[in-house]
């Protein structure tokens, strides 16, 4: 049995110990640092890795309008931000005052209030008492003309505003396509150039070009969609509040009135001049 033992030993060992021995006497001479060299695979390239920006820089002059489209996208969202809310339409600070003013008839305060207030619903109350100050003969209706007027144009103004973010989504891609096509254009012309093996490095490069500027304008193009269609809704539903604000100046008005077509007797001190 020991010696079946030492056979299969012998039997195992010895190729692992001719391979110890002929390993070193390959490249005796060889220094540590040339050895940890020639352990190093063969086939693995020395490539130059470019950063994000090294790449954006090289897909063509197309990015350059692409960069200032992400800028404005950008700036755009953050105003929308800030304006777009319901502070700007109408606050429950500037409700509470105009009725509290509307029901004491004190049209004047109103008035000056309205002035201190950038909201939209101060500036339609304050193109519905300069009309009634001017004309003190006018009736419910055109009290009421005025303000869907002066309304209408404040929704369609803040509709505009949306709309910019939808061009962007739709400019973006675009321009992301032209530089597209500019790549392509570059990868075939390399293709069919007598260029030896120096055509497939210029038709990797062009191809790169084209779907960087691809990716880019997607990029852009579908947040500013996002933001488009986000924005839209807020906008209609401070519309909406817009509406309501209004409808509830009218009603209170429409009690001043007393139902006899004539405007209410109003403050003597309500006059253009002094304002």
């Amino acid at each position: 049995m020991k010696i079946l033992l030492s056979l299969i030993a012998l039997a195992i060992g010895n190729p692992l110990f001719a391979q110890t021995v002929t390993a070193p006497s390959a490249t005796p001479a060889q220094p540590p640092a040339a050895a940890a060299a020639a352990a190093t695979p063969s086939f693995v390239p020395d490539i130059h890795a470019k950063s994000i920006l090294e790449t954006l820089i090289s897909a063509g002059w197309v990015m350059g309008f692409l960069f200032a489209l992400s800028v404005f996208f950008v700036m755009l969202v953050i105003v929308y931000l800030l304006t777009i809310r319901r502070g700007a339409i109408a606050s429950s600070s500037y409700m509470a005052t105009a009725d509290a003013l509307l029901r004491k008839r004190d049209y004047l305060g109103l008035l000056a209030v309205s002035n201190r207030h950038g909201e939209a619903i101060a500036r339609v109350v304050q193109k519905i008492l300069d009309f009634t100050t001017k004309n003190p003969n006018a009736d419910l209706a055109q009290v009421r003309e005025i303000a869907e007027t002066e309304g209408t144009r404040v929704a369609s103004s803040l509709n505009n505003r949306v709309t910019y973010l939808a061009d962007i989504g739709m400019i973006a891609p675009l321009l992301g396509l032209l530089g597209t096509v500019l790549g392509i254009i570059r990868s075939f012309g390399a293709l069919g150039a007598d260029l030896g093996t120096a055509r497939y490095v210029l038709l990797s490069k062009g191809i790169s070009e084209a779907l960087v500027n691809t990716c880019a304008g997607l990029a852009i193009g579908i947040p500013a969609m996002i933001f488009y269609a986000y924005f839209r809704g807020k906008a209609q539903k401070l519309i909406s509040e817009l509406e309501s604000a209004t409808t509830h100046v009218l009603a209170l008005l429409s009690i001043q009135f007393g139902g006899g077509g004539r405007t209410p007797e109003r403050t003597p001190v309500l006059i253009e001049h002094e304002l």
